[in-house]
């Protein structure tokens, strides 16, 4: 930390323009929580914290990135996901945007990270400070009421920065170059101690899957609950897409579908899952998780595994996340259900593997 306060120290705003361009990674590694400590020292210090603006205009830029993408794409499977994706990076919450459309793209991530380096590089010329802490994106505004104008320039250069460049970097993948289907006999990815399980019946193959449907089973055992009762909002509110939520009864999460991981998050909570319809699926597990910067969870697969249902994703330690104050709620979300004719969830039951909570259907 002692380093990053030196950075923001150099002359002309260069420490600035270096943090504002590697906050978005440190967001991928997960190391970011720790900023915190960085804000609550300056504002004891000085009265203001200078780096609540800059992590702002990295934040506000992936969005911006992830919203070029989404106007330009002609998938509506990427704008299905870009677009709100982007609008939850506006109001502060990066990971939709980060790992569910720039990185998986990269350059847009380059983009969003010029952006943020040119709005932190702003921010620090003109000498840009916020009152508090805990509050980055539009609503950011809110702790910096003594410099509001300098606030939205900041903002207005991030944005249009990432917006342009990513604008004109992303094109449309192939659409022969999609993620390889995985086969019944594809070989098993569920570690050592776990397979026994599996042979055992415990943990079912595969789902049930036709050219024109596919049933997602729970990631994990327990209770499948009424979205609206997530105590989370965005959740709740199925932004993010159409959403099964489950109170889990252990830690277990499973693959919901055969598919391939698309990224899982070095912090363990999350992983994202293209199935074999095409359903791009994120499961989150927990609510502000991710603040645990990976104690309490251990993942068992790598990005572009190939995964059958019931294959273990993630071994997650509810009483550690319970004793950090943390919410246990696992969701299972459908990030691109505009691009399905139907998508069917399952009524409140108890769950366990094996059950169908979500069947998505690309037909009448």
């Amino acid at each position: 930390m002692s380093a990053i306060q030196w950075l923001l120290t150099l002359p002309l705003g260069i420490g600035s323009l270096i943090m504002g361009g590697l906050y978005a990674p440190t967001v991928v590694t997960g190391i970011h929580q720790m900023y915190t400590a960085i804000d609550l020292g300056q504002i004891a210090q000085y009265g203001v914290t200078y780096w609540l603006p800059l992590a702002s205009a990295a934040n506000i830029a992936q969005g911006a990135a992830a919203l070029a993408v989404g106007i330009k794409s002609r998938d509506k499977k990427v704008k299905s996901l870009a677009l709100p994706s982007s609008l939850s990076a506006f109001m502060g919450i990066t990971e939709p945007a980060i790992f569910g459309v720039n990185l998986r793209f990269f350059k847009p991530f380059i983009a969003g990270c010029i952006g943020g380096g040119c709005g932190a590089l702003y921010a620090s010329i003109v000498h840009l400070g916020a009152k508090g802490t805990g509050v980055t994106g539009i609503f950011g505004i809110l702790l910096c009421l003594e410099q509001p104008v300098q606030y939205i320039i900041e903002m207005v250069i991030a944005v249009g920065v990432a917006f342009i460049l990513s604008f004109i970097l992303y094109k449309d993948q192939n659409k022969d170059q999609k993620p390889e289907v995985v086969k019944a006999d594809a070989p098993q990815t569920l570690p050592e101690e776990h397979r026994d399980e599996k042979e055992a019946g415990e943990i079912p193959a595969n789902t049930t899957a036709t050219a024109g449907s596919e049933e997602l089973h729970t990631p994990v055992n327990g209770t499948l609950i009424p979205v609206s009762e997530v105590s989370d909002p965005t959740f709740a509110a199925e932004v993010l897409g159409k959403t099964a939520a489950v109170i889990p009864s252990d830690g277990q999460i499973v693959a919901p579908c055969d598919g391939q991981i698309v990224s899982i998050y070095e912090t363990g909570h999350a992983v994202c899952i293209a199935s074999s319809l095409g359903g791009e699926i994120l499961i989150h597990v927990g609510i502000d998780t991710v603040k645990m910067e990976g104690k309490g969870f251990t993942t068992r697969v790598a990005d572009g595994d190939q995964v059958h249902a019931g294959d273990l994703l993630i071994e997650a330690d509810l009483d550690q996340i319970k004793k950090a104050g943390y919410d246990t709620a696992t969701m299972m979300i459908l990030t691109n259900a505009d691009s399905f004719a139907a998508v069917d969830k399952a009524e409140p039951q108890e769950v366990s593997r094996g059950t169908t909570v979500m069947t998505i259907r690309t037909g009448a």
